[in-house]
């Protein structure tokens, strides 16, 4: 997507990054037959604290943020979360580009991998991470029948 210019995140940003998570994980809510996920109960103040020191970017089109993803490093490990992205963009890059920018930022501080995950339920964020070079590495129970999927890239 040329139109969409990205920069990285910033704790003024946690009302938008809030309401966009909120939009951005109602299809998950609905696979999973629950609302009672971090991105839905996260508190404003939470999200606040979250972004100030996170090496994460958010997208805009225009002046309208459409996808965020957290991010900060461990040592060389850089752990990425929470992406969201705008419901009406979703599919037409904006997550691939979100990707290819936390990285960047990992790289620049020194990380040689990045770690991601997502639930086994959720088919599209595996299609996007496994085509953005992503592999899984390890599944752990929830105990509802669900698992975590972890995945990881070389930087």
């Amino acid at each position: 997507m040329s139109n969409v210019r990205i920069r990285p995140v910033r704790p003024d940003d946690a009302g938008e990054v809030l309401t966009l998570q909120r939009a951005a994980f109602v299809q998950e809510a609905q696979i999973y037959g629950s609302v009672e996920m971090p991105a839905f109960t996260q508190t404003l103040a939470a999200v606040e604290a979250e972004l100030i020191e996170n090496d994460g970017c958010v997208a805009h089109i225009g002046p309208r943020m459409v996808g965020v993803v957290r991010a900060r490093h461990d040592g060389s490990l850089l752990l990425i979360g929470r992406i969201a992205i705008a419901p009406d963009v979703q599919g037409e890059g904006v997550g691939s580009a979100l990707l290819g920018a936390v990285e960047e930022r990992g790289r620049e501080q020194g990380c040689t991998e990045a770690e991601l995950f997502t639930g086994s339920l959720s088919e599209a964020n595996l299609r996007l991470y496994t085509r953005e070079g992503y592999v899984e590495t390890e599944r752990v129970a929830t105990g509802d029948g669900i698992e975590e999927v972890y995945l990881r890239k070389r930087l």
